[in-house]
């Protein structure tokens, strides 16, 4: 609802992880408020997609599927997605268990793939937006730039922090348990590290030090980036600012432009092959 309020002319997407459970919610209601209210696009997420592809399409809705890997790409490809999100290594959150860059990752994904795909993770410039649209994918996902901005609904703290941190400010949890997830390195983030050296595979030791009510609490609260396990890419290399996030847009668009039609067309013209 208070998206539509915001977003009252233009199209939007909600995101519909399908989460590995012993108690899974309610996705049918979920599902069901999301044909109901008229959402036009549905991004699904984790385990296999085919159910609910199957029924979003029924509805006239386009689904956008997130994968970290190819296989997992034509995967959800061959069950109708209409686009696909590749998430390289580089992204916060759930990199999966590969380690494969996107530098990789994209080009692999224009050969092997039909629809469309779009780029998720480390991106956060728009010389990235230019060389992400070289490598074939049709646009860009960000999540912590976008976090630094003037719009994020999360506290100065936490901005402040990617804004200071650079690119080796992230580290990895959750490895022993074959659910990795890029983090900000912070004090919290490296103990969950020390516990999983000396008792891998038990998420009871951590899971305290993982709740999602101390990233809440973090984000919403206190805004101490040294509090809690927070996802965050390595994107953070490349935030200097907190601007709106109109700037922002405004801003990699151009330098895009800049690069495509500068650099990169003198190349051509120039000879690219005799300068090889």
């Amino acid at each position: 609802m208070q998206c539509r309020q915001m977003c009252p002319t233009k199209p939007f997407a909600v995101n519909f992880t399908l989460l590995p459970s012993l108690a899974p919610p309610d996705y049918g209601a979920f599902a069901a408020v999301i044909v109901e209210e008229g959402v036009p696009v549905v991004e699904t997420a984790g385990r296999n997609p085919g159910e609910w592809i199957a029924y979003f399409k029924s509805k006239g809705i386009l689904v956008v599927h997130k994968c970290v890997a190819i296989k997992h790409a034509l995967t959800a490809e061959r069950l109708g997605a209409d686009c696909i999100s590749m998430d390289g290594f580089e992204c916060a959150g759930h990199p999966g268990e590969d380690d494969v860059g996107n530098l990789v990752l994209l080009a692999k994904a224009a050969e092997k793939l039909r629809v469309p795909y779009v780029a998720s993770g480390g991106v956060g410039n728009g010389r990235q937006l230019a060389a992400c649209l070289a490598l074939g994918a049709d646009g860009v996902n960000m999540g912590t730039r976008f976090m630094a901005t003037e719009e994020a609904p999360i506290k100065r703290g936490i901005k402040d922090a990617l804004v200071q941190a650079d690119e080796r400010s992230t580290t990895l949890v959750m490895r022993s348990l074959g659910n990795t997830e890029r983090v900000f390195k912070n004090p919290v983030s490296l103990e969950v590290q020390n516990i999983e050296r000396e008792k891998p595979g038990q998420i009871e030791a951590i899971r305290h030090l993982v709740s999602g009510e101390n990233y809440r609490k973090s984000f919403q609260e206190t805004g101490d980036a040294a509090s809690s396990v927070w996802s965050a890419g390595v994107v953070m290399g490349l935030i200097d600012d907190v601007p709106t996030c109109a700037q922002l847009l405004t801003r990699m668009v151009q330098d895009a432009e800049e690069i495509i039609l500068g650099r990169l067309s003198g190349l051509v013209n120039g000879g690219v092959r005799s300068k090889l």
